[in-house]
């Protein structure tokens, strides 16, 4: 199979029997300019990329992709965002079950929930109202409080709402009530 080739005159050819109807000289205008060197242009003047070797990006086309990248930002914003306050809520939650557990081992060892004035601190030290401090869990029952993701520390409430007692956050904002993640989160709701 003979390779054909377009000249300038747009009339095909073959290399190696020129057709008489063509008249420009039989000089491809993709050729190397050396002899013996190699292009990367193709017999239609194109480079391996597909493009003319004198082809660069349009003004058109740079503004379509910068409008694009900016569309998917904008959607991974709109997404992202929301997820971090759920995320904090969750977290709230996970925190405010970990303590509740401590707070039951304490109660089974001790046999009575801490005092309020005592509050979350009885979990790491014995407190001084403890009737009988021999029976206080070496290392205490959590090894260290958590915050709440706000930065603030959780409320423990006795008598609770709900039950003996209450661990809360008091959600973004740090005032009671609010909603979204504002809103309080109590252990006796979860």
């Amino acid at each position: 199979m003979k390779n054909l080739f377009v000249h300038r005159c747009s009339v095909q050819c073959s290399c190696e029997s020129r057709s008489p109807e063509c008249e420009a000289p039989h000089q491809e205008p993709w050729a190397p300019a050396v002899a013996g060197a190699r292009s990367s242009v193709d017999e239609r003047g194109f480079t391996l990329s597909g493009r003319s070797a004198e082809d660069g990006f349009t003004l058109v086309e740079l503004m379509v992709v910068i409008v694009i990248i900016g569309l998917l930002a904008t959607i991974v914003a709109i997404n992202v965002i929301p997820a971090t306050d759920t995320a904090r809520i969750e977290k709230a939650k996970a925190d405010i079950s970990t303590i509740e557990q401590a707070l039951e081992q304490y109660r089974l060892d001790n046999l009575t929930y801490p005092a309020g004035s005592d509050g979350l601190q009885a979990l790491l030290n014995p407190p001084a109202s403890l009737a009988q401090p021999q029976r206080y869990r070496r290392g205490g029952y959590i090894k260290k409080l958590p915050q709440d993701p706000w930065g603030r520390a959780y409320v423990y409430t006795v008598p609770g709402r709900k039950g003996a007692f209450d661990i809360s956050s008091l959600g973004a904002d740090g005032q009671p009530g609010g909603e979204n993640e504002n809103a309080d989160i109590y252990s006796s709701e979860l």
